[in-house]
């Protein structure tokens, strides 16, 4: 061991001289800078990046800004009028109106009614968005509406498993959009409608609306079906029926035991589950037979 630890005396020197040098240079490192203080920029690339960070930052304010989406001006509420900028007066104008059955149909009838400046018109009255029927409602002398509305009896009103779009269009608040629906609705069952009530079940369409079409229209050729006896039904016979799932299949079948048997369609009210609102639909589809 004794040889790797010995050195002579040019060793020595040579080691001294080595550590001599490092330390030199590492002061020469330390104490004096290399690098430019000269930095080219390159003026038009810099421009381009900020105008590219400025475009970025404008897209970000704007998507922080709170939306507007398009609404009907008649359901306005105290908070939605004051996040719009109504004051409120204006939405106690625009609430007593309401209270009083009466309907805006137009953003004109809007500012009468509220009394807003033009220049808060000017900004949210691109948002409204009134019901279709007040859209596409055609104006009519006095004669030929009161004639068109005048309901019709059976053998005068047209069938409704065979009228064209065009002809449905001819009521006053279908227009294309609506009278596509129907047909659309109409051609999902083969046989076309069983009776006037299933234009419930056409989407968008107001009870209103409604009895305008049935005014002059109705179900002449209905589709036949075979109807449920809602006294024998088993579970898989009543979820064939539209607005029956298997839930409330056993729902009805369970109150049908307790009250051993169903008599009228009203006595289905009591069925758990049930959608009220659906039960003229439902009834097309059932008999209400004893059991012997």
């Amino acid at each position: 061991m004794k040889s790797h630890f010995t050195f002579s005396k040019e060793q020595r020197n040579g080691i001294f001289l080595l550590l001599t040098l490092i330390v030199i240079f590492q002061c020469v490192y330390f104490f004096i800078g290399f690098t430019s203080d000269d930095i080219q920029i390159n003026k038009e690339e810099l421009s381009k990046f900020t105008s590219e960070m400025d475009s970025l930052r404008l897209v970000k304010i704007e998507e922080s800004k709170p939306k507007i989406y398009p609404f009907n001006p008649n359901f306005i509420t105290d908070f939605k009028g004051e996040s719009l900028g109504m004051t409120n007066e204006e939405i106690d104008r625009l609430i007593a109106f309401r209270k009083q059955n009466n309907w805006i149909n137009s953003t004109k009838q809007f500012q009468e009614v509220t009394k807003v400046s033009d220049s808060l018109l000017e900004v949210i009255s691109p948002f409204f968005k009134f019901p279709e029927w007040v859209i596409n409602s055609k104006p009519k002398t006095n004669s030929s509406y009161s004639y068109a509305s005048k309901p019709k009896v059976f053998s005068q009103k047209q069938d409704l498993n065979t009228a064209t779009a065009l002809q449905l269009q001819s009521i006053n608040g279908i227009g294309n959009v609506f009278s596509d629906r129907i047909i659309k609705y109409r051609n999902t069952f083969k046989g076309g409608f069983i009776a006037d009530v299933q234009l419930q079940e056409v989407y968008g369409l107001t009870p209103e609306v409604i009895e305008k079409i049935t005014n002059q229209f109705t179900v002449k050729t209905p589709r036949a079906i075979k109807k449920v006896n809602i006294n024998l039904a088993t579970v898989d016979d009543l979820v064939t029926i539209p607005h029956v799932d298997y839930d409330l299949a056993h729902n009805i079948i369970e109150q049908r035991q307790l009250r051993e048997g169903f008599k009228s369609i009203n006595e289905l009210k009591k069925v758990k589950g049930i959608p009220v609102n659906k039960l003229q639909i439902i009834e097309l589809y059932l008999h209400f037979e004893k059991e012997n």
